[in-house]
């Protein structure tokens, strides 16, 4: 398997990289997270004029085709630069429409940034069962009609859409009975309480009540969505894979940077030996995480859908695993300036927390990792 990086590829990371070195800094960041809308038209525009929405989108639907590995370079730059656009959630449901297959004009929109998605999957009970759904949708005429509330949505106060798992057959935990549909945000019965979370971004609780949609709404065959909803989810936790291991970069070059700058004793405390030993054992965790993270991307194409769980999977727990490493030991070797929201260090370390529990946390992936099925030939 080739793991080097096409030119266009590289080209991709360079324009992120050099627009948020220039215009999206720590100190333009925090601006926008305490904006009112904790969010900035003029970067989303930017990230649209570099081709970034159009990326993942079919070439039919006026994008670039782009696969997992492509939006592993993006998501990596972002990660770096803790953008915290609606990037991510409108990518995220791009994929869902595109796997439904009969939302070209939603997708066209999304191409053109002129469409914010938002996923609303959890709910207040589910945890990282994303197959535990109260919300329920029934039969409305010749449309739907959905009852229900979900929880933590991603940038569902930004959004323009929505995609949105409910029950429309079978009991609360069933694999069977589950239809997703896509919401626009205005649709009378829709509520959204949006709020700012501990790593700056945004999240909404969305009410549906009574909202009725047309046909046309539903994504997959009625109660025939599960599979759908597995291979997006997979598709969006690799993304994060992605986007953690570009914040695990930054924080070890940060650290790293600090290291050499800060003394005691008139030396600079990263000569100390027990401080490289350290930083080493952070450099492995950063390695590994990268090998997992392009091995998830790489497998999302392969066709095999236990083979593509079980990887995705795999590199959640290893990206979990050192996140929580080298977040750790990046704040400790900081000292208490590790801890303030004057430095990144702390910025880079919430982001990376939120990751780990967003899309199923180490705990699950691991027992999700264990159930497939030839996982004692693996082992």
């Amino acid at each position: 398997m080739d793991f080097n990086f096409k030119e266009e590829q590289l080209q991709f990371a360079d324009a992120l990289r050099r627009w948020i070195d220039k215009d999206y800094g720590f100190d333009v960041r925090h601006r926008i997270v305490h904006s009112a809308t904790g969010v900035s038209d003029v970067a989303w525009n930017t990230l649209t004029e570099l081709g970034m929405l159009a990326l993942p989108v079919p070439e039919a639907q006026g994008g670039f085709n782009g696969d997992a590995v492509d939006m592993l370079v993006v998501m990596q730059e972002l990660g770096r630069g803790l953008v915290v656009e609606p990037y991510f959630s409108t990518v995220w449901g791009a994929r869902f429409l595109a796997l439904a297959g009969n939302q070209h004009r939603l997708l066209e929109d999304v191409a053109k940034g002129e469409l914010k998605l938002a996923c609303a999957l959890g709910e207040k009970q589910s945890r990282h069962d994303l197959a535990d759904i109260k919300t329920i949708a029934g039969i409305n005429g010749e449309g739907y009609r959905i009852d229900g509330t979900k929880t933590v949505v991603i940038h569902g106060g930004q959004a323009d859409a929505l995609i949105v798992s409910a029950r429309s057959a079978g009991a609360q935990r069933d694999a069977n009975g589950i239809s997703l549909f896509v919401v626009r945000a205005d649709t009378p019965g829709v509520t959204v309480r949006d709020y700012r979370t501990i790593d700056g971004l945004r999240a909404a609780t969305v009410q549906f009540s009574h909202v009725a949609v047309p046909a046309s709404a539903l994504l997959s065959k009625l109660g025939g969505g599960c599979e759908m909803l597995d291979e997006a989810a997979d598709y969006g936790t690799a993304l994060l894979c992605a986007e953690a291991l570009g914040v695990m970069d930054a924080l070890f070059s940060a650290t790293l940077e600090y290291l050499k700058t800060r003394k005691q004793f008139g030396t600079p405390i990263g000569s100390f030996q027990a401080v490289q030993h350290r930083m080493a054992d952070m450099y492995i965790h950063l390695e590994q995480a990268r090998s997992m993270a392009m091995l998830a991307a790489a497998r999302m194409s392969c066709g095999d859908i236990e083979e593509r769980r079980r990887v995705v999977s795999a590199a959640k727990v290893r990206i979990g695993h050192a996140a929580k490493f080298i977040g750790q030991q990046a704040v400790q070797l900081h000292g208490g300036m590790g801890v303030t929201g004057e430095l990144p260090a702390a910025h880079h370390f919430k982001r990376l927390t939120t990751i780990e529990l967003t899309l199923g946390d180490v705990d699950h992936h691991l027992e999700r990792f264990i159930a497939q099925r030839g996982f004692g030939q693996h082992s």
